[in-house]
């Protein structure tokens, strides 16, 4: 009769070690991205909580809003009004989709009346309409009255993995208020309010750019991300159980 188990006994028993070992770290890898997902759970519902109430608020004034920024640094999703020029010239372009379709968000330098600047995301332009000699009709004069939402500029790069800006082509990858302001051609010594403002839906003339482009329906699927590592946790410690418990096979 040939027998089954040809591995002496002291190696079965060191290859069931080095088994338990490698599943018990796969185990707790599980459990650790579940619980991760579980963090970000809580800490998508807070924001799609914040999110909700601020963008339900009445519109602030901008000097309202801007004493707001200097008590909290935080005005994210507040409504905001404001008044003032286009300076179309120093538009800057920040690559985006919308509604599925590739182009960029049109930033441009709204002049206020006490002379500073406030970088107003206009909307969406298809890519072939980049240039702003394509879209005339919406390079809009005089002054105008805006509604939009306010929002927090970036602390830095969000990763290493996003490209750095290309300024000789005015591509934006990263919304940099600071570089944005200084590349747009405005006079040297002009304060820009610290803050972004993301024009609101209101239709510009010629349809372009498209407005209220603001991502305020935060997808959530965190807690499906959870269910997914806790489940395949408790399908390895099933597997690891019964291959654990099961009775040696006879020589």
């Amino acid at each position: 009769m040939i027998e089954q188990n040809t591995l002496p006994a002291p190696a079965r028993r060191s290859g069931r070690v080095l088994m338990l070992v490698l599943g018990t770290i796969a185990f707790a890898l599980l459990i650790g991205l579940g619980s991760w997902q579980v963090e970000r759970l809580n800490w998508k519902e807070g924001l799609i909580a914040q999110i909700n109430e601020r963008t339900q608020m009445q519109p602030l004034r901008l000097a309202e809003m801007e004493v707001k920024y200097r008590a909290t640094g935080d005005v994210d999703y507040w409504p905001v009004t404001l008044s003032g020029t286009f300076e179309h010239a120093g538009e800057r372009h920040f690559l985006a989709t919308w509604e599925g379709q590739s182009g960029f968000y049109v930033y441009t330098p709204l002049k206020l009346d006490d002379g500073r600047f406030v970088m107003v995301n206009r909307g969406f332009v298809p890519y072939d309409f980049k240039d702003a000699a394509k879209r005339p009709v919406g390079q809009v004069t005089g002054p105008v009255s805006i509604t939009g939402l306010a929002r927090n500029p970036l602390a830095g790069k969000p990763g290493s993995l996003v490209p750095d800006n290309d300024l000789a082509k005015n591509v934006f990858y990263w919304k940099d208020l600071g570089v944005m302001a200084a590349t747009a051609g405005l006079p040297a010594d002009a304060a820009v309010v610290p803050f972004f403002v993301d024009a609101d839906k209101t239709p510009n003339p010629g349809g372009l750019p498209v407005g209220g482009v603001t991502m305020v329906d935060m997808p959530n699927n965190h807690l499906q991300y959870a269910v997914t590592w806790y489940g395949l946790a408790a399908a390895l410690l099933g597997v690891m159980g019964f291959w654990l418990l099961r009775r040696p096979e006879s020589k």
